[in-house]
């Protein structure tokens, strides 16, 4: 059974990742914010945290489309 948080959650990084698409990473941060402190078992969420602040400091190419290269195993 899925949780009303856990719905609220899920609802919260979708509309994150919408903003992670276009590329407004400071948007899509507030989301996947508010979804991790919805539901702090989201690790996606956090996961998306990460990546956000990392963008915000060092933006991707022009020609970046949304994947992420990790830099380390």
């Amino acid at each position: 059974m899925i949780t009303e948080a856990k719905r609220k959650a899920i609802k919260l990084f979708a509309r994150g990742r919408d903003f992670y698409k276009k590329r407004d990473f400071q948007e899509a941060l507030k989301y996947f914010s508010a979804a991790f402190k919805t539901d702090p078992t989201d690790e996606p969420s956090n996961v998306f945290i990460a990546r956000c602040q990392e963008y915000i400091d060092n933006p991707p190419d022009e020609g970046w489309d949304g994947v992420y290269g990790m830099k380390s195993k």
